[in-house]
């Protein structure tokens, strides 16, 4: 039978077969083999430039590919990378964009063996239920977990504790590295210790991207963070410490230190320091760069005190020629004409809204003030131009 052929008639019974049935699925692994067997048989052997075959074959970028071409620069000619590329993009029909991300995560499944690791691994997905288009969803997200011998156990463990396959895709767009964990000395541990601290796995990857890190990360490493957010006044079960707790997962103690400093720096005092952490956890995530340029134009442009912006952290957060700049400006011309009949609360102003603000403070003034609206627009524009750049 041809190669194209025997391709045809495997897609063909992945795709009428219920995997749940044990005679299918036999007759699909050695069907599968076989396609294994004889792409191996009939893939070039030419000599196999890394860099190049990254960006023609697989459609990496140049730069992308200059530096993981190393993962794959031990291979002396094409035949093994022709025969995972034609067993995912042939055999299984995954996209070639999907491809492309596989390959861009985890190079090395290029050097994988279609017949010896490939195909068990995805027999063994078929066997646990897995339609032919969650299976092709599942493999650029987690290339390398198709590597690991483990993937059936892994894989059925995360589906239980997460509650879906589809919070399971969220999971391993935000940690590729989920399915290929050791769940005896790292995800067990991590999530018996999460759940004293009131966090379960299936809530975990709604919190923020960085969430996920918390089940993979070492046990030791997670106990520190959750000291660290503890020492920093937030109780275990409370919202604001499950949103601060994968944050501060990623720094050091040095790096929580400085960013404490810095605040002190400005004139905050303790209690302040700690109540801007307490209220907005997510601020420990910014640059410094960032907070000290929000602190100055807070403090230096609008004239606020330091009380008033550790109540309202948040001010922390928004983005100076984004959000706070343009109404800022807005704001005080309408002031200087005398058109306000009193001085708006300025977190209310930039907390606002964009349509809301523009309905309350852009168009009612339109007309009295000659170009407000469009000059508000411009320095809309300006910001949307530095954002870009």
């Amino acid at each position: 039978m041809a190669l194209h052929q025997l391709r045809a008639r495997a897609l063909s019974l992945i795709l009428r077969s219920n995997p749940r049935h044990a005679a299918p699925l036999a007759t699909l692994h050695r069907f599968l083999c076989r396609a294994a067997a004889d792409t191996a048989s009939s893939v070039s052997s030419r000599a196999l430039v890394a860099e190049d075959y990254l960006v023609s074959r697989c459609g990496l970028t140049l730069a992308k590919a200059h530096k993981v071409a190393k993962k794959i620069s031990h291979l002396s000619c094409c035949s093994k990378p022709d025969a995972v590329l034609a067993f995912l993009g042939g055999t299984l029909g995954v996209p070639a964009a999907a491809i492309t991300a596989a390959v861009t995560i985890d190079p090395a499944i290029l050097c994988s063996d279609v017949e010896q690791t490939l195909t068990p691994r995805v027999a063994d997905l078929f066997d646990l239920g897995l339609s032919p288009d969650e299976i092709r969803r599942l493999i650029p997200l987690a290339p390398a977990s198709f590597r690991n011998r483990f993937l059936r156990r892994n894989f059925e463990f995360w589906l239980k504790e997460l509650g879906s396959f589809d919070k399971l895709l969220l999971a391993l767009r935000m940690n590729s590295g989920l399915l290929s964990i050791d769940l005896g000395n790292v995800a067990k541990p991590n999530l018996a210790y999460l759940r004293q601290c009131g966090m379960n796995a299936s809530e975990i990857g709604d919190i923020n991207m960085y969430a996920t890190r918390l089940l993979t990360m070492n046990p030791n490493k997670l106990r520190e963070a959750v000291q660290r957010v503890e020492e920093l006044g937030l109780e275990r079960g409370t919202q604001m410490f499950r949103r601060a707790l994968p944050l501060i997962s990623l720094m050091s103690k040095e790096a929580v230190a400085k960013r404490l400093q810095l605040l002190r720096n400005f004139g905050f005092s303790q209690d302040d320091v700690l109540q801007i952490f307490r209220r907005a956890p997510v601020s420990m995530g910014l640059s410094d760069q960032k907070v000290q340029g929000n602190l100055d134009f807070l403090m230096k442009d609008v004239g606020l005190d330091l009380s008033y912006i550790a109540q309202r952290p948040v001010l922390i957060m928004y983005s100076v020629q984004g959000r706070l700049l343009p109404r800022h400006w807005l704001v005080k011309v309408l002031k200087e004409k005398a058109l306000l009949k009193r001085e708006p609360d300025y977190y209310v102003v930039a907390s606002m809204t964009e349509k809301s603000f523009v309905q309350k403070f852009v168009l009612p003034y339109k007309d009295i003030v000659p170009g407000l609206a469009d000059d508000y627009a411009s320095k809309c524009f300006q910001k949307v131009a530095c954002q870009e750049e």
